[in-house]
């Protein structure tokens, strides 16, 4: 007769599983896979993989058209400051004007000077106010004089031809 005092019994209880631990656990075991569900899933991805492309090309075709027309809008810009200019010189003043500037034309009867090299100290003196008093000017003619004529006499002359 075997000892039965010594032997303890276990006895196998089945546990449940918890069924509310998180809000995704719920739904997520109600999902059952049949058939029309796995053609609607690759239905889906081969939507995603054909469509993809064409929708890349799309996005590109859209930034190069905003560009071009950035581009265009800025060529507009060009134009109209060409065509303003061009009016501007249409004007008889206008062409007068640069024509006395830029080549140093004289209308008939006017005599034009032209002032080459002008010392610095000229141009310093030139920058002062203008007043009705008069203002002595600190460059001394004599010692100018005499530089340019030591100048001139002192260069090195062009070799002969």
């Amino acid at each position: 007769m075997p000892d039965t005092s010594t032997k303890t019994h276990t006895r196998k209880v089945p546990v449940a599983m918890a069924t509310g631990d998180s809000p995704s656990g719920g739904w997520l075991r109600g999902i059952r896979f049949s058939g029309f569900s796995l053609i609607m899933m690759v239905i889906l991805v081969l939507a995603v993989v054909v469509l993809a492309p064409g929708l890349r090309v799309l996005v590109e075709q859209r930034q190069e058209i905003a560009a071009l027309s950035a581009t265009v809008e800025a060529q507009r810009k060009d134009v109209d400051s060409l065509h303003a200019e061009r009016e501007r010189w249409n004007d008889r003043t206008f062409v007068i004007t640069q024509a006395r500037d830029r080549l140093y034309y004289v209308m008939p009867g006017e005599v034009s000077f032209l002032v080459i090299d002008l010392p610095a100290q000229v141009e310093e003196s030139a920058q002062a106010p203008v007043t009705a008093e008069i203002q002595n000017t600190q460059l001394d003619w004599l010692q100018s004089m005499f530089a340019s004529v030591m100048t001139a006499g002192l260069a090195e002359s062009a070799p002969a031809p």
